[in-house]
C-alpha cells in the first residue's frame, strides 16, 4: 500500500510499504480522509519522531471505513464509517510517531473496542468533515478548560481551524455570546457563518472597547479600571500580542485557555495581574474530548464544513502538505482517499 512518510529532515515522500493485516481481535480500516495539521510541518522539519525518525508515517486527523472485522471483535461491521482516537493505539500515536499513519491506504486497529480507538459515525457525513474530529477535539478541550457556566460570555482570538472549533464548542456547551477576533476579514466572515455572535477585526478596532459594547462592563472588584464582562478567553492565535491584549482587559477571576503553540516566550507581569486573580490554563490535546465533540459535528455538519478550505485527492497529498505549510495559502487542508 501507499503511505506518506517523513524520510529525513525537510523530506516527505509517498512510499510503497507493507499493508497491515488484521488478527481475530483487530479491525482493518480503509482510510478515507486525513487532515493536515501544523504539527505535520514540524515533524517534517526535524526528520520525524523517534523511534521512527527517518520513517515517520504522517496523518493524525483521520477518518475511514471498516473493511475487515476480526472474529472476536464486537460492535463493528464491515462498511462502518469511523473516526479515531489517535492516542489510543497500542502501537503508538497514530500519525505522530507511532508505527502507523492515517495518510496511508490502510490502518489496522489492534484489540479494537467501540469508544476506545474508534467511533462509528453516520455514513452521510462527508469525509472531509469527519476528518475534523481530531482537531475539533483539541478545540473542545480548550473550551472545557474554561469550565464555563451556562450563559457565559466568551471571546476567541484566532479564526483558524482551532479557533473556529472553539467558537462552535463554546456555543455547544452553553455560552450565551461568543466573539471571534482576527485580522483577516475572510476568516471573520467564516466565523460568523459557523455561528459566532460577533466578530472583531483587531487591526481596525479597539478590542477592549468593542468587547465592553458587546459584553457589558464587569462588576466592581479589586480591578480599578473599566473592563469587559467577558468570562472566558481562548488564545488560538499563538501571538504574544494576543496574550498581552487579553491580560490588559481580563476582569476579576476571568479564565484564559491557551491551546495555541507559542514559539517565543511571552513576558507576563504577575504583579500587575495580582488584583485580577486571573486563571491562566494551558490546553493540550484531548484527554476526554475525542468522541465528545463527535455529536456536535454530526449535528452541525454544514457549520463544520465551513472550516475546511481545501480538499485534495490522495494522489496530491504531498502537494496538500506543502499548501498547508505555506503561510496564508490555506486554512484547513484535508486529503480525501477514494
Amino acid at each position: 500500500m501507499r503511505s506518506v512518510v517523513v524520510t529525513g529532515p525537510g523530506t516527505v515522500e509517498m512510499l510503497e510499504v507493507e499493508a497491515p493485516t488484521a488478527g481475530p481481535k483487530d479491525v482493518l480500516v480503509k482510510m478515507r480522509a486525513s487532515g493536515i495539521c501544523g504539527s505535520d510541518a514540524m515533524y517534517i522539519s526535524v526528520g520525524g519522531i523517534p523511534p521512527h525518525q527517518g520513517a515517520t508515517r504522517l496523518g493524525h486527523e483521520p477518518a475511514g471505513e471498516i473493511c475487515e472485522v476480526g472474529e472476536e471483535v464486537t460492535g463493528f461491521a464491515v462498511g462502518d464509517h469511523v473516526v479515531f482516537d489517535t492516542m489510543a493505539f497500542s502501537d503508538g500515536l497514530l500519525g505522530s510517531g507511532g508505527a502507523q499513519g492515517g495518510l496511508s491506504e490502510y490502518v489496522v486497529v489492534r484489540d479494537a473496542q467501540p469508544g476506545r480507538q474508534l467511533r462509528v459515525i453516520p455514513s452521510d457525513i462527508p469525509w472531509e468533515v469527519a476528518a475534523l474530529n481530531e482537531p475539533m477535539a483539541v478545540a473542545r478541550h480548550a473550551v472545557n478548560r474554561l469550565e464555563l457556566t451556562p450563559g457565559a460570555k466568551v471571546v476567541v482570538f484566532g479564526a483558524g481551524p482551532i479557533g473556529l472549533g472553539a467558537a462552535l464548542s463554546a456555543k455547544a456547551v452553553g455560552a450565551s455570546h461568543v466573539v471571534v477576533v482576527d485580522i483577516q476579514p475572510k476568516r471573520l466572515e467564516t466565523a460568523l457563518r459557523v455561528g459566532a455572535d460577533a466578530v472583531i477585526n483587531s487591526a481596525e478596532e479597539d478590542v477592549k472597547e468593542r468587547l465592553i459594547e458587546l459584553h457589558g462592563t464587569a462588576g466592581p472588584s479589586f480591578v480599578r479600571d473599566t473592563r469587559p464582562d467577558t468570562d472566558g478567553y481562548v488564545d488560538a492565535a499563538g501571538a504574544p500580542a494576543v496574550i498581552e491584549s487579553i491580560l490588559r482587559m481580563v476582569k476579576h477571576r476571568a479564565v484564559v485557555s491557551i491551546p495555541a503553540v507559542h514559539k517565543k516566550p511571552v513576558p507576563v507581569d504577575f504583579g500587575d495581574l495580582l488584583t485580577t486573580e486571573v486563571d491562566i490554563r494551558l490546553a493540550m490535546g484531548y484527554p476526554t474530548e475525542i468522541f465528545e465533540v463527535t455529536d456536535d459535528i454530526i449535528a452541525n455538519v454544514d457549520k463544520y464544513r465551513e472550516i475546511v478550505s481545501d480538499v485534495l485527492p490522495y494522489d496530491r497529498a504531498l502537494e496538500g502538505i506543502t499548501l498547508a505549510g505555506t503561510p496564508g495559502a490555506a486554512d484547513k487542508v484535508v486529503i480525501v482517499m477514494e
